[in-house]
């Protein structure tokens, strides 16, 4: 049976989100991607005209925080806004650790590439900002320096990614995605003097 050529895209980017996660971006070759995906190495120029084009693609395909304005509706509302953006932050790099991961390799050595991760993580981020900031022009967060609010958010959004680096000190079940999202989320809204939040 003959693969179809969205097929093939497919398990070309499958394979190489995989490969790029393990090995690093410099550290794959098109023809291991090509070995993985069971695909002539030819496939990879066809297809997509290179390797840097196929990091581009697996942003294309599998990053959610290009489908933001779906959820306009929730950013009518500073903290809803916020709330759905701190879950599937959350669940994205618990779920999805493979290109969690290449995000993180790309950013921390600033690679050649950090710029087409950036123009996909940007806006999430971005928004998130948006949502500080109407919300304490609303009366709804308090704090007093946006940048400091904002860095402060993601860094207890992305703590979880620092695991491997303190697994001593905690229990010794995995993090579940949504039990992680909830009870960071409730950390960030108490803090931020959220309504509804616990004194």
């Amino acid at each position: 049976m003959t693969q179809t050529e969205p097929d093939m895209k497919m398990r070309i980017l499958y394979a190489a989100k995989k490969l790029f996660a393990r090995q690093g971006f410099e550290g794959t070759s098109v023809r291991q991607i090509c070995e993985e995906a069971g695909a002539n190495v030819a496939l990879v120029s066809y297809y997509f005209g290179g390797k840097e084009k196929v990091l581009h693609a697996i942003f294309e395909h599998f990053f959610p925080g290009r489908q933001l304005s779906e959820h306009d509706a929730y950013f009518a509302h500073p903290v809803q806004g916020l709330s759905l953006i701190v879950r599937e932050i959350i669940r994205f790099s618990l779920v999805d650790r493979e290109l969690s991961t290449i995000i993180q390799q790309e950013m921390v050595m600033n690679t050649p590439r950090a710029e087409v991760v950036i123009s996909f993580v940007s806006p999430v981020w971005s928004k998130a900002r948006n949502m500080l900031e109407q919300g304490r022009k609303e009366g709804l967060f308090h704090y007093e320096s946006l940048d400091q609010a904002l860095l402060f958010v993601m860094g207890a959004t992305l703590a979880h990614k620092q695991i491997g680096c303190i697994r001593p000190l905690l229990s010794p079940q995995d993090l579940l995605a949504d039990e992680t999202a909830e009870h960071t989320l409730h950390f960030i809204l108490k803090a931020l003097g959220a309504p509804g939040s616990p004194a």
